[in-house]
């Protein structure tokens, strides 16, 4: 059986100040923050990050069978967001890429996908609402993969789902929000359902819940959760803490956001359960083996770690910006003309993979080229994946004309380690504070959208906690 090989968690930098939201409309917001993704951000973006992170946690001669990527805000309808992600990672092309639908739901389902055939699972949401809702406030936006395969570090052990159809929460095709029924009744429906799917889980694995170490309670409708969390009976210390003040519900990641944090700390052969509510219950048993404490890494960048790195503070207006709510005058320059399909087809390791070019000199050519600049040589290069590569700043700009929904422009020559020069923007920065001799790392962004076509290319951004 396939269990968990490595896994990655990513939390944008971006923090809004729920008291930032009440201070501009007059009501919503309310304590703590929660995360946002950036204005260059999207659900593949995030997910390209996190899947980044498994990755470089997995085994060396692991590889996917397939990829399976959920979310609730796709950036493509009718054309799979997963590709996208396949190329970033530079996988084979006999690996099959898949979209897993657009619920909540279907973030487990993903993972059960990828579980039986032993792929990667890539789950990122963005989740908003109406200016001053609880859906904005209470939101969070967060990726997260899990590669699955054998020798796991968490193995599963029962599973059990219970299944029902009601109006809980929907959004139609084209509307930027969610609408919800009257919370009494989620919790009418919810409560039942959880208590049948655990006890199912619980009655296979031969355990009561008092043996169960971890218990992991998520679903975006709040009341129900608080309701079956209480249900359960766990140990108040095996409930585990849900990143409400801090981070906010991811959606269709979060169950995924909580493992994560969860693996960072675990020791050997104790139990995780899984309980994840939307349209039915969901409960999946985890046991983690001896391979925690292998060899081997488990994660290259924990959710603490990421937790406890500086962050951006949004201001309000700022984040409806981004969410669309609010158009503002941009600019006054040119807008980016749309990317063309034949060329993005061509260049496809380079847009995606950021994959150079480096001659039989040394030398690392970016964007990769035929002709080698130092020996004239031609095709005879080698690909050079630089993704993973840290870079220096060289010198740097700051443009306040350009257009951008975030100005302004930081763009920076950087030397990357072991060769190549080149220039690129930086995102996730305050302009004020960049300075020549600054470490940065490479992030992979949609630069803009243009006649509904994403542009997603790669940008610096300051090396950051834990990476």
């Amino acid at each position: 059986m396939f269990g968990i090989v490595g896994y990655g968690s990513y939390l944008p930098y971006w923090r809004l100040d729920r008291a930032a939201i009440t201070s501009v409309l007059g009501s919503g917001g309310g304590r703590g923050t929660r995360s946002v993704a950036g204005y260059d951000e999207d659900t593949t973006s995030m997910g390209v990050e996190a899947a980044r992170v498994a990755m470089r946690a997995v085994p060396d001669s692991w590889q996917p069978n397939l990829l399976a990527f959920a979310t609730t805000a796709p950036g493509y309808l009718d054309k799979t967001n997963a590709t996208a992600i396949h190329a970033a990672l530079r996988l084979d092309a006999s690996v099959g890429a898949f979209d897993a639908g657009a619920s909540c739901r279907s973030g487990i389902g993903a993972a059960w996908m990828a579980q039986a055939a032993g792929g990667l699972a890539v789950l990122s949401d963005i989740r908003t609402g109406r200016p001053g809702s609880s859906d904005e406030s209470a939101g969070g936006d967060a990726a997260v993969a899990l590669a699955f395969g054998p020798d796991p570090i968490a193995v599963p052990v029962a599973s059990a789902s219970s299944t029902a159809e009601f109006i809980d929460r929907w959004r139609v095709p084209g509307e930027a929000y969610s609408r919800q029924w009257e919370e009494r009744f989620g919790e009418h429906a919810y409560v039942p359902l959880a208590t049948d799917a655990v006890t199912d889980v619980l009655k296979q694995a031969e355990l009561t819940i008092d043996q169960i170490d971890k218990v992991i309670v998520t679903g975006v409708h709040a009341r129900a959760v608080r309701a079956v969390t209480g249900r359960l009976g766990a140990r108040s210390d095996a409930v585990v803490d849900d990143l409400a003040g801090s981070v906010g519900n991811t959606g269709a990641a979060h169950w995924a956001l909580l493992l994560a944090g969860v693996l960072d700390e675990a020791e050997p052969d104790q139990h995780v359960l899984v309980v994840h509510l939307a349209d039915g219950c969901d409960a999946w048993l985890l046991r983690t083996t001896e391979q925690l404490v292998g060899d081997r890494p488990r994660r290259s960048t924990t959710l603490a770690e990421q937790l406890a790195a500086p962050t951006g503070s949004l201001d309000a207006a700022s984040f409806m910006t981004w969410r669309g709510f609010l158009e503002r005058e941009p600019p006054r320059r040119p807008e980016p003309d749309r990317p063309a399909a034949p060329p993005s087809l061509r260049g496809t390791a380079w847009k995606y993979g950021f994959v150079g070019a480096q001659d039989d000199g040394g030398f690392v050519h970016l964007p990769p080229g035929r002709v080698s600049v130092g020996s004239g040589a031609i095709d005879e290069m080698t690909p050079v994946p630089m993704a993973d590569r840290a870079a220096t700043i060289a010198t740097f700009t700051i443009d306040r004309l350009a257009f951008s929904l975030a100005p302004p422009v930081v763009a920076a020559i950087v030397d990357f380690d072991g060769g190549g020069r080149m220039q690129v923007e930086l995102t996730d920065v305050d302009p004020d504070a960049v300075a020549i001799g600054d470490r940065v790392e490479m992030t992979f962004r949609r630069l803009y959208t243009v006649d509904g076509i994403h542009n997603y290319f790669w940008k610096a951004r300051p090396v950051r906690g834990g990476s």
